[in-house]
């Protein structure tokens, strides 16, 4: 019998808000997610410094180049695959550029393989569905420790929501609302003139999906022409539309509703997944890996607290970000719509992947326009009920470079140097009350939320991509270089931290100005 080593951060707590209802049925088949090790760390970790230096002499890889170079080794690819023989598991998918291999077997051989007990949840709260889990950490074998990075999908609990709110029934008590389609928001916000064509932006929906005569009405009604929608299954996800706008099809038709009028000439490419970590961070692996549709740019408004995920879910998924960074594709991620809590319950939390140092994090505001000008904008925060704008600092990632020297001012007025990765980067209109008009299982809505602005920003790099014929790829060194190409938003507070003049935890660098912004980057 082989040593067993137990893998770094895959240590799973009992959950404190589910119970245990059952063991699984040791017969019943599920896939396994395993991320290996990257060839060349150290050399790939030098080209990382260069990127978040802002290094301008650094040009994207391409995807062959990085499969080469930077992809896992054949040799640890064969080491999972005679592991996964041993146990009778099988080989469901391989791709060497990603470094994953997907392993199909059953439950029962699972638990042998990986050392792990795995038992069905109920979870406290009420109409929640069940999920399977474990506790403990995940063992392997002595020859494959370095070699494996992460084995996801053995609990397959809901790891993210959407970071989305629909507009509550008009309440006199909470004064004027507004809404704007998102082309008004592209002229306040000063998009330069475009329409994105020959760019692909990839889209991550964890659930729910879209009807394709509501994108024909609604662009229509817009007057643009309808962009080329693409839905790619990634697992067991597809596009399936529940018929409910307050699910998650309200995530999915709003992200492609804002994406598709402002940047009707691109494509955009669907990646529908299962809302687990192993589901989430594949879809945007594949996403990233892409060699079909090539998304230059990434919008993801789905994440949870960084409390939530495990040690090696993130630095799984982190690793996956720092990939699209070296080849130039820019992710834009929601930070959250639940203030500084981050609704988690449990102090001051931000949302992960918003967190990640890799990724381009959208707070949210409350815009007024007067004409075609920005007459007021403030930090987003509804109250309790509804809503504000996600923000704060890390305790998982490090001040990146480019927010050395950046302080969080509290709600109190105090600051404090940022000890940790500090969320967002930039901002746009979230609240509801000033929200985005779209059309959602055949209902006229509005809707607001940090959701919108990751797909707001996303499209606003493809029209900026487009326009210069090559990608603007990781735009945060820039972006904090030229702090004038953003409307600093100075006003209100998330909570805990409140607006301040330059960067802050509520709205980052501000709301965008487009034209500054391309020219920034």
């Amino acid at each position: 019998m082989t040593n067993k080593h137990s893998l770094p951060g895959s240590e799973r707590i009992e959950e404190h808000d589910a119970k245990v209802v059952g063991q699984c049925d040791p017969a019943e088949r599920i896939e396994v997610f395993v991320m290996l090790r990257r060839r060349q760390q150290a050399q790939f970790d030098a080209l990382m410094s260069r990127i978040e230096a802002g290094d301008p002499s650094v040009t994207p890889l391409s995807r062959d180049a990085l499969a080469q170079d930077y992809g896992a080794a054949p040799d640890d690819i064969e080491k999972v695959k005679r592991f996964a023989s041993e146990h009778g598991l099988s080989v469901a998918r391989e791709d060497a550029a990603a470094r994953s291999v997907v392993l199909a077997g059953t439950i029962a051989q699972f638990q042998t393989a990986f050392g792990v007990q795995l038992q069905h949840y109920a979870p406290h709260a009420a109409g929640q569905a069940q999920f399977r889990g474990r506790s403990g950490a995940i063992t392997l074998p002595e020859d494959l420790g370095g070699v494996v990075q992460a084995v996801l999908g053995l609990d397959n609990r809901p790891q993210a929501r959407p970071h989305f709110r629909i507009r509550p029934p008009f309440h006199p008590a909470k004064g004027h609302q507004v809404s704007f389609t998102p082309l008004q928001l592209a002229t306040l916000y000063q998009f330069p003139q475009g329409d994105g064509s020959g760019q692909c932006v990839g889209i991550i929906e964890l659930g729910g999906g879209y009807e394709t005569s509501d994108l024909s009405a609604y662009f229509g009604g817009l007057g643009v022409s309808s962009p080329t929608v693409k839905s790619i299954g990634v697992d067991q996800g597809s596009n399936q539309p529940s018929g409910d706008p307050n699910g998650p099809d309200g995530e999915v038709t709003l992200d492609i509703e804002i994406v598709g009028a402002i940047a009707p000439g691109a494509t955009i490419a669907v990646y529908f997944t299962t809302n687990s970590d192993a589901g989430f961070i594949d879809a945007v692996s594949r996403a990233v890996h892409d060699t079909t549709n090539k998304p230059s740019v990434i919008s993801i408004s789905w994440g949870g607290p960084e409390s939530n995920w495990t040690s090696q879910s993130m630095q799984a998924f982190n690793s996956v970000l720092q990939t699209a960074a070296a080849l130039g594709v820019t992710v834009c991620v929601a930070s959250g719509d639940s203030g500084s809590s981050d609704g988690s319950g449990s102090g001051d939390q931000v949302d992960f992947p918003a967190s990640s140092p890799y990724v381009l994090a959208c707070g949210g505001t409350n815009l007024t326009a007067t004409g075609t000008s920005i007459s007021h904008e403030v930090v987003w925060n509804d109250g309790e009920q509804g809503g504000a704008g996600g923000g704060g600092v890390s305790h998982t990632f490090a001040v990146p470079v480019w927010q050395k020297g950046l302080a969080a001012t509290s709600s109190q007025g105090s600051k404090t140097p940022l000890a940790g990765r500090g969320v967002p980067d930039v901002a746009g209109d979230a609240s509801p009350v000033t929200g985005y008009s779209v059309l959602i299982d055949g209902t006229q809505t509005v809707v607001g939320g940090t959701s919108a602005v990751a797909p707001l920003w996303a499209a606003l790099i493809a029209r900026i991509n487009a326009a210069k014929g090559q990608p603007a790829g990781f735009i945060n060194p820039k972006l904090y270089k030229a702090p004038g190409a953003c409307n600093d938003i100075t006003q209100g507070n998330n909570g805990s931290f409140a607006a301040s003049a330059g960067w802050d935890a509520c709205t980052g660098l501000g709301s965008p100005n487009g034209q500054k912004v391309a020219a920034a980057v």
